[in-house]
C-alpha cells in the first residue's frame, strides 16, 4: 500500500495519496480555492494563477491546480499576499477582456474588489467576431487564453487538435492551423470546446443569434447548411 503523504492546509492536518495536488487537498478538507483556467475534466496548466497559494519555505506562491503535496508542508490558502495577487490578476483580466458572460469570474472580482480602473493603460481586446460557419462563432474579444478549449480538442477529448495558440504576446489568441476555416480545419463540430469556455468566447451559433434578438424561424434559415450555392 502506498504511503500517504501528511501536511497541513489553513492549520487543518491531512493525509493524501502522493501526487495529489494542493488543490485536490485542500477540496477534501472543504476549503474553497478559486480557479479560471483549471477544469476538471482537462489538464491543469497553471496559466491564470489565481489558484496561488503560499508554501512556508517558497520563494514566491505556488499554482495549487499543478504543486503536487509534500511531506511536512504547510499551506496557507487565503491571506493578504494572496489576495493581493489573485485581485491583480483578476485587475489584469478585467481590464483588458470583456468578461460580460463570465459569471463565475465576475463573482470573484466582486469578491476581490478588484478594481481596473488601477491599469488605465491596458488596451481590452478589440476583434470582430469570427462567423465562418454555420454552427459556432468565435468571439476572442472575450478569451482569457485559458486553454481549456485546446485542451478538450486535443488529448483530453475528442484527438482532433483543431486549434492551438497562435501569435506572440499581447497578440496570441486561439486560432486554427494556418487560419483556416472551421470547416476546412480537422474540426468535427463535437461542441466540447463550448462546454468547457467559462467565459462565452465559444458558444453555439444559434445561442449567439438568439441573443441578438433573431427569431427562431430566422435562426433556422441563417445556420442551415446551403446546398448547391442556394
Amino acid at each position: 500500500m502506498t504511503d500517504l503523504v501528511s501536511l497541513t492546509i489553513d492549520g487543518h492536518p491531512i493525509r493524501v495519496p502522493p501526487q495529489t495536488t494542493i488543490l485536490q487537498a485542500a477540496q477534501q478538507l472543504g476549503i474553497s480555492i478559486p480557479t479560471i483556467c483549471y477544469h476538471e475534466r482537462c489538464t491543469a496548466n497553471a496559466l491564470c494563477r489565481i489558484c496561488a497559494v503560499e508554501v512556508e519555505g517558497a520563494r514566491s506562491l505556488v499554482a495549487s491546480c499543478v504543486a503536487q503535496v509534500a511531506p511536512g508542508m504547510v499551506v496557507h490558502t487565503h491571506n493578504e499576499r494572496i489576495h493581493t495577487a489573485r485581485r491583480t490578476i483578476l485587475e489584469m483580466l478585467q481590464a483588458s477582456v470583456d468578461l460580460s458572460q463570465a459569471p463565475d469570474i465576475q463573482a470573484l472580482i466582486a469578491e476581490h474588489q478588484a478594481e481596473p480602473q488601477r491599469f488605465p493603460e491596458a488596451l481590452p481586446r478589440q476583434v470582430e467576431p469570427l462567423d465562418d460557419n454555420p454552427l459556432y462563432l468565435r468571439d476572442y474579444a472575450r478569451c482569457i487564453l485559458c486553454w481549456r478549449c485546446i485542451q478538450v480538442c486535443a488529448e483530453d477529448a475528442q484527438y482532433t487538435y483543431a486549434i492551438n495558440f497562435s501569435g506572440r504576446g499581447y497578440h496570441t489568441s486561439i486560432a486554427t492551423f494556418y487560419n483556416v476555416t472551421l470547416t476546412d480545419s480537422t474540426c468535427v463540430f463535437c461542441g466540447q470546446c463550448i462546454g468547457v469556455c467559462p467565459t462565452g468566447a465559444l458558444k453555439t451559433k444559434r445561442q449567439w443569434l438568439l441573443e441578438l434578438g433573431y427569431t427562431p424561424e430566422q435562426i433556422m434559415q441563417l445556420t442551415r447548411p446551403q446546398r448547391n450555392g442556394k
